[in-house]
């Protein structure tokens, strides 16, 4: 331990002369930041208490500045530090990699990163147990208190803590360091998305600190977890109180008392809950609850908390068609997929009001869910997910899973998570995997959870490898939408589909984005957006589908598939109109008339060429003889929704072919497309659509202001590009009037 010491002492002791004021503390420059972030500083970092479902008066937060460093991974302290890049002060919680941690500096598994910084008990407290609380550290935390190493915890969504007190200096000034070693992708550990070379659907990773870190007095003898589980068909609160002694336990409803119990500690209690006010996303009601527990006739502990009645379960419809319920009542569950990414503080939000205005956004958006997707959010997110009325599908962050040491481990964070946010009534079902990633003994893990937490509906695996057990049957469909068949004991759910892309200017993370399907403008991407969710309104009904999964409320680094843009700032749907959908009302469909035909009925000739031509061939008068000639479509036989005449299947193809356009004057025309993967469509030489990714049947797509303006009676020619990169490729363009649908 003396060796630990002389280490530590040796890493901060050139630290320390670095140290800036926090009056001189700023973010570091990252690529976009969120509104909330002019509202973070040492003194206001994430002030909450971060624990809404039990709550002690007494508490100190160690948010704010410490020291930092980072030191390579096999470092001993002999001959004084070996420094890596610089050392200064980092802002806690904020993971190194944000902007808002003031650092902006990534690690990787030959690093180590330390934390240092002081901090006074307060005077009230003495003679009272301390306990050391951390929101959560990716990954393995070694701490340390005045030299003396109290713990060690590995995983990094967790929250745990240890009892300080026997490290404690008869000084009020007091000293803890941390030691932390994230691996990100290079280890086995759960990790979600991060990675440490980010890309495509993969993101910057968080390493280290990144929930709330604080400090609170407690008795010897302490309530140590609270078990709250709701019964409806019993009309009661069932509670588990962990610790010793005697509980007693008050509900209240805006302050009546409505139920009161006491018991032994460790035991079953219930709160006979009369006519209770269900909780459920159109009426979120909480109840108020107050538990304290006695120890020698003498009270000794004191908390509060709340809890929501409601259950989660699987039922028929009047059809015989299983369906997910809600109280009895089946609710067709539409949400987002919501990855939890910021653009400035990564796995942390920069503030509370920040999380609060994501929950409030979708609730906006007629959400009445959300998937949160292979990431844990602090404690707060679901605070505002129970007050708010958004139920939550939470999943397991995903891991390699390849080794017994590695499946030992996640299967050591899974029962983490389940009985650190079991509590919470908004959240209705657990996924324990996602597309494959790290899956292994499925019947048994999704078994296994269930036991862990009946109470809730158990999701054994989202998207692509579905091992038949568990209580949902759940696809995957790009853009989609699709529904898989109903079982007799499983419902069918689409846990992730759309995906419609549209970068915004000043808003990026980086100037290349990508999405898995193109839109043009707000109200190309809000019209498409209408169509897909109107299928899967369609689908409840027609194919028994109980829940689809929208990818996703917000844009994330390069990915630009969001229905926000990634700092917030930009809704890219029109809200009325989306909200309205996801609820399930529509406006009466457009009329389609064709003006220019595809070739999807009959072929029409093309001039083709899959070498790249002169920078000239997108204008009308290029000479474009020497091209091939074939009928469209172009591509490969077995591309869904194509059909093709012509074989191509090389990565590019340009076409050109001349249309006649009509004299009376179309108020609104706009592109019909099949295409399959990037597409550019110019008329007369300016450009009149694009988009990037694939479909999988004709679609409309909105033509430029620029396009439409090109348009002239007579004569017209077309001039396309599509670029392939794996898979089916095809392509076909036309264009049709759109006029609006009486209702």
């Amino acid at each position: 331990m003396q060796r630990a010491s002389l280490v530590i002492a040796a890493v901060f002791s050139l630290l320390l002369p670095l140290a800036v004021r926090a009056a001189d503390w700023k973010p570091a420059a990252g690529p976009l930041m969120t509104r909330w972030a002019k509202d973070v500083s040492p003194e206001k970092a994430l002030p909450e208490y971060p624990r809404p479902q039990m709550v002690r008066k007494d508490w100190l937060s160690l948010n704010g500045l410490w020291d930092y460093a980072v030191l390579p991974a096999d470092y001993k302290g002999g001959g004084g530090p070996n420094w890596r890049g610089a050392q200064g002060r980092i802002l806690v919680p904020f993971p190194i990699e944000s902007a808002l941690s003031g650092v902006m500096k990534p690690v990787n598994d030959k690093d180590r990163l330390w934390y240092r910084r002081t901090f006074r008990i307060p005077e009230l407290w003495s003679g009272r147990h301390v306990l050391l609380h951390f929101g959560a550290v990716d990954w393995e935390a070694k701490v340390s208190v005045n030299g003396k190493e109290v713990g060690c915890h590995r995983g990094g969504y967790d929250d745990f803590s240890f009892d300080v007190s026997d490290a404690l200096n008869a000084s009020r000034e007091q000293e803890v360091v941390v030691e932390v070693f994230d691996p990100t992708d290079a280890g086995s550990q759960p990790r979600g998305k991060q990675v440490l070379h980010p890309g495509g659907i993969m993101y910057t990773p968080t390493s280290g600190i990144w929930q709330t870190v604080w400090i609170e007095p407690v008795a010897e003898t302490h309530i140590e977890s609270l078990l709250l589980v709701p019964d409806v068909d019993a009309g009661c609160l069932r509670l588990t109180v962990g610790g010793a002694g005697t509980v007693e336990a008050v509900a209240a409803d805006n302050g009546t008392q409505v139920a009161k119990v006491s018991g032994s500690a460790g035991g079953e209690l219930k709160l006979d809950i009369r006519d209770p006010k269900l909780w459920s996303p159109e009426s979120p009601h909480l109840y108020d609850l107050s538990v304290s527990l006695k120890s020698g006739g003498k009270t000794v502990d004191e908390v509060t908390s709340y809890f929501g009645m409601r259950k989660i379960a699987l039922g028929k419809d009047a059809d015989g068609v299983t369906r997910l319920m809600l109280n009895g009542k089946f609710v067709f569950q539409v949400g987002p997929l919501d990855q939890g990414f910021w653009p400035d503080g990564i796995y942390t939000a920069p503030t509370d009001e920040a999380l609060r205005w994501d929950v409030e956004t979708m609730k906006k958006l007629g959400f009445n869910c959300a998937r949160k997707h292979v990431k844990v959010e602090p404690d707060r997110w679901y605070y505002w997910c129970d007050k708010l009325g958004l139920l939550v599908w939470q999943d397991m962050p995903a891991g390699d899973n390849k080794t017994p040491e590695a499946k030992k481990q996640f299967e050591v964070e899974l029962r983490r998570l389940i009985e650190g946010r079991r509590d919470h009534p908004a959240i209705a079902m657990w996924v324990v995997f996602n597309e494959g990633w790290g899956q292994y003994d499925t019947e048994r893990l999704t078994r296994w959870v269930k036991e862990m937490d009946p109470s809730r509906l158990v999701d054994n695996a989202s998207g692509w490898s579905d091992k038949k057990c568990g209580d949902v049957i759940d696809m995957h469909n790009y853009p989609g939408p699709g529904s898989p068949k109903p079982e007799e004991n499983r419902a069918a759910v689409l846990g992730e589909f759309g995906g419609l892309g549209l970068s915004v200017a000043g808003h990026t993370w980086t100037d290349k984005t990508w999405g898995y399907k193109g839109t043009q403008s707000s109200e190309d991407l809000t019209r498409n957006y209408e169509k897909l969710l109107g299928k899967a309104w369609v689908l409840k009904d027609k194919a028994g589908l109980c829940a689809c999964i929208y990818t996703q409320i917000t844009d994330v680094e390069t990915e630009c598939n969001g229905l926000l843009t990634y700092d917030r700032e930009v809704n890219k749907v029109i809200p009325e109109r989306a909200a309205a959908v996801d609820a399930g009302k529509f406006p009466p469909p457009p009329v389609l008339k064709e003006v220019v035909p595809t070739s999807q009925q009959e072929g029409l000739d093309w001039r083709f060429t899959l070498d790249k031509p002169a920078d000239a061939w997108i204008k009308p008068e290029f000479d474009d003889s020497a091209w091939k000639k074939g009928p469209g479509g172009f591509g490969t036989k077995g591309t869904p929704g194509a059909v093709v005449r012509t074989e191509w299947k090389t990565a590019d193809i340009w076409l050109r072919r001349q249309f006649d356009w009509p004299t009376d004057k179309i108020a609104k025309p706009e592109l019909m497309v099949h295409h399959d993967e990037d597409v550019e469509v110019y008329i007369n030489g300016v450009l009149a659509g694009k988009a990037g990714g694939y479909i999988c049947e004709y679609e409309e797509m909105a033509m430029t202001p620029e396009g439409a303006a090109a348009l002239k009676p007579g004569k017209n020619v077309f001039a396309v590009h599509c670029h392939q990169t794996t898979g089916g490729q095809y392509i076909d363009v036309g264009i049709i009037s759109v006029t609006p649908g009486s209702k």
